[in-house]
């Protein structure tokens, strides 16, 4: 089991993540408290990912306010906390939950890019505070491997080289997350 936090580059907040392995795949819970649009909020999340790296399983509950539960079969199929089928992220993998650059990790590592390779992939994104859940296309790029990817949210016109631990986790996310503690 590990502890990574980070701050926001944005404005006030701070990540508090811990994140488990085992031979049967990936979990984190973590907790942010941030800003966004203006508006302060917390949120406590937990992401469940199979030895494959294909998202499993995430809860989303903002504090004093709303709750997302998302369940995937690791085949692009999903459905949410109520079993009700989730058609428009038919054939996404991964999530991305806009507070936190966790959520980078799970396509890096699913992915299994060479040096020099992009791939561009439907998710389901989550925006904060308000958990609304949306299909958007992003890319990535190994540009040196286990160590530098370039993400491209192709759906909002925005690219970022993020730099990785040997667990794939974020280092430094360019304007927006770094790693505590920093590096002096």
């Amino acid at each position: 089991m590990r502890e990574v936090r980070w701050t926001s580059e944005e404005g006030e907040g701070i990540e508090h993540l811990v994140f488990d392995a085992s031979e049967n795949g990936f979990a984190v819970e973590s907790v942010v408290i941030g800003q966004r649009y203006g508006k302060a909020y917390g949120l406590h999340y937990a992401v469940r990912c199979d030895a494959r790296w294909r998202t499993r399983y995430a809860r989303l509950k903002i504090v004093g306010g709303g709750e997302v539960e998302l369940h995937g079969d690791g085949d692009g199929h999903w459905h949410d906390g109520h079993g009700l089928a989730l058609s428009a992220l038919e054939g996404c993998i991964d999530i991305d939950i806009a507070a936190t650059p966790y959520t980078n990790t799970l396509p890096i590592r699913r992915l299994q890019l060479a040096e020099g390779e992009r791939r561009p992939i439907e998710l389901a994104y989550i925006s904060t505070p308000d958990l609304q859940v949306t299909r958007v296309g992003q890319a990535y790029t190994c540009i040196e491997l286990n160590r530098e990817y370039r993400y491209e949210g192709i759906f909002r016109d925005f690219t970022a080289n993020l730099t990785v631990d040997s667990d794939g986790l974020v280092i430094d996310y360019p304007t927006l997350f770094t790693r505590l503690p920093r590096a002096r």
